[in-house]
């Protein structure tokens, strides 16, 4: 099996809200139907609209939801089917391979079917540092960042989805998508997301190590981070 990540643009003029509506109401049970497997889904919904000032942008328009499935095949051979279901519900799509690591399993707020999961979840499309070879990054993000964003951090899910190659053409030139899963809270309270709630110290110093394990491999001017509600549909599998 191959896991694939989809950003999906609303149609010009259609709320998020809307597009998102629409999609949990049909999406899942049509990619189901045309093989995809273990589906997920991200949407910018209202119940996260406290956290638009987490929203870090690089596409113009940004993207309004994102995909997550599995196919035996990620050929665009056998793809038909899922890129039609993905055309009739949006105004454009992308699609990357993916490698996963489960870095966190959420545990703490198990999903329910089809229903909204605890918290919110942070969807990040990143790319990593032009000056380093992808190699260097990837070994800094493993070996280095997994660590800090574990012990810095309220995250009750951490996955990260290294991309593999792009599936459509003009795909943006991400390196990996990453989901984090947060206490509501965290969308406006950033102690309670660095995991130090009345501890100011502990706040400065996980902040601190935070931004200087991101620097040392991210790119910031290539970055879509955007806070979603995620919705699990395993059950239909």
């Amino acid at each position: 099996m191959e896991k694939v990540i989809g950003a999906l643009w609303a149609p010009a003029g259609e709320s998020r809200e809307a597009f998102g509506a629409g999609l949990l109401a049909s999406l899942p049970d049509a990619l189901h139907r045309a093989g995809a497997r273990g589906l997920r889904l991200n949407l910018r919904d209202a119940a996260i609209a406290a956290g638009d000032g987490l929203v870090q942008q690089w596409q113009a328009p940004q993207q309004d939801a994102v995909v997550q499935f599995w196919l035996p095949s990620a050929n665009a051979r056998f793809r038909g089917a899922i890129d039609a279901v993905l055309a009739a519900h949006s105004a454009r799509f992308a699609l990357w391979l993916a490698c996963e690591s489960t870095i966190i399993a959420n545990a703490a707020h198990p999903v329910q079917p089809g229903a909204r999961t605890w918290g919110w979840s942070q969807s990040s499309f990143i790319a990593f540092r032009p000056d380093l070879t992808r190699e260097a990054a990837i070994a800094h993000w493993h070996s280095h960042h997994t660590r800090v964003a574990i012990e810095t951090q309220s995250n009750f899910e951490y996955v990260q989805n290294l991309f593999v190659r792009p599936l459509t053409e003009g795909a943006p030139d991400y390196a990996a998508f990453v989901e984090e899963c947060f206490p509501l809270e965290a969308l406006t309270q950033p102690e309670v997301f660095f995991d130090a709630v009345g501890d100011p110290a502990r706040f400065d110093a996980n902040l601190a190590a935070m931004m200087d394990s991101c620097h040392g491999f991210l790119d910031f001017t290539k970055a879509d981070i955007i806070p979603t509600s995620q919705f699990d549909f395993t059950h239909l599998d």
